[in-house]
């Protein structure tokens, strides 16, 4: 295990507020948009997640590393949160499946940390002041200077991410014997989604976030993905074309989180970055064409306006946030298309929201008996 000495670091948030803590991860400095996660478990998962690409991450369980890092579990090739704000930091570990510590891991991926500090005091601030910029750092001291640092960090409103954490080439996952072929553009794509479409005898092909609907549409799939992943999605104009185009050649379409938010605007509807996202494995959705509700899990900071979806004559609601009645799920009208806001792949999280996926092979289904 590599040595760690809990060495003094600094957050410091857009507005001011100042904690101080002890290092973690890497000694170095770090900016992002503070951001805070209600899951008490997966936390490489979260770690992983494309779609928190750019932000710094606060945990509110207490514990942060104390069952090691399980490589077969990540969700990309690379950590993408750009730092992690935690209470208790563990160092020591017990899973046996593990294979290193999260101190080792942080250093090994260059990433920065501040842990002991009191993160139920950071929460409650975001959560009353919005989110915001911050700043750690375990190797500068002087406030005016990292204010300084902080003060070039772009706002999340207005940036275009996806095309920084998708692949760079095309790639192949599954069985290419299966029997349903899926054209998935990867805008910040997970890998349990796509071990979701490889256990229900679908062949994916992947593709980058800049990919034209003619490119994809040369291996005549039987329907299209368009994936999560990070950013503003009114920044994105090459991907609301990707998705005006599959619509209009009337293919099936299924869309999780950025994807859903990319939908909405392909239909005219726009978005918005919101006051606090939803970040979290308890979020409860209701399904209002089924009548049912489901726990789900999420990582969005942008979401649909909900009074255009309500006044849209192309698509209607298909599920309702329970907490604060935002837009979770739109199919449109006429088309075979579909998308939820939140992660029905769920890891981490409850598997209550996993029949979307059969959902979707239903729909490809009833579109080749055609």
């Amino acid at each position: 295990m590599t040595n760690y000495t809990k060495l003094p670091a600094i957050l410091l948030l857009a507005d001011g507020t100042v904690y101080y803590g002890k290092a973690a991860g890497k000694i170095g400095t770090t900016t992002g948009e503070i951001c805070f996660n209600t899951g008490m478990t997966g936390y490489q998962e979260i770690f992983t997640d494309p779609s928190y690409f750019g932000q710094i991450m606060v945990t509110t369980n207490a514990h942060i590393g104390n069952y090691g890092i399980h490589k077969e579990e990540i969700e990309s090739d690379s950590i993408k949160i750009a730092g992690l704000v935690c209470k208790n930091y563990s160092v020591g570990y017990s899973r046996k499946e593990a294979s290193e510590s999260i101190q080792d891991y942080f250093q090994d991926e260059n990433i920065v940390g501040i842990s002991d500090i009191d993160t139920r005091s950071l929460v409650r601030h975001i959560r009353n002041k919005g989110a915001m910029n911050g700043i750690i750092s375990s190797e500068i001291t002087d406030l005016e200077e990292l204010k300084a640092k902080l003060a070039a960090v772009p706002s999340m409103d207005g940036l275009e991410l996806s095309s920084q954490v998708s692949t760079k080439e095309a790639y192949f996952y599954g069985n290419p014997d299966a029997t349903y072929k899926v054209a998935a553009l990867d805008l910040g794509i997970k890998k349990n989604i796509l071990r979701n479409f490889e256990a229900r005898d679908m062949y994916v092909q992947v593709f980058p976030a800049k990919t034209t609907f003619e490119e994809m549409n040369k291996w005549n799939a039987d329907g299209y993905f368009i994936s999560n992943g990070p950013g503003d999605p009114s920044a994105m104009p090459y991907a609301i074309e990707t998705v005006k185009q599959i619509l209009a050649a009337d293919k099936p379409l299924f869309g999780i989180c950025l994807g859903h938010q990319l939908l909405a605007e392909a239909n005219g509807i726009g978005t918005m970055k919101m006051f606090n996202g939803h970040r979290g494995l308890n979020h409860p959705v209701k399904n209002i064409i089924k009548n049912h509700c489901e726990v789900t899990s999420q990582n969005h900071g942008f979401g649909v306006i909900a009074e255009e979806v309500k006044k849209s004559d192309k698509v209607e609601i298909t599920h309702l946030n329970l907490n604060d009645q935002s837009i979770e799920g739109i199919r449109v009208k006429g088309k075979k298309a579909f998308s939820v806001q939140y992660h029905p792949e769920s890891s981490p999280g409850p598997h209550d929201s996993r029949y979307l996926f059969d959902d979707f092979i239903d729909m490809i289904k009833n579109d080749l008996a055609w």
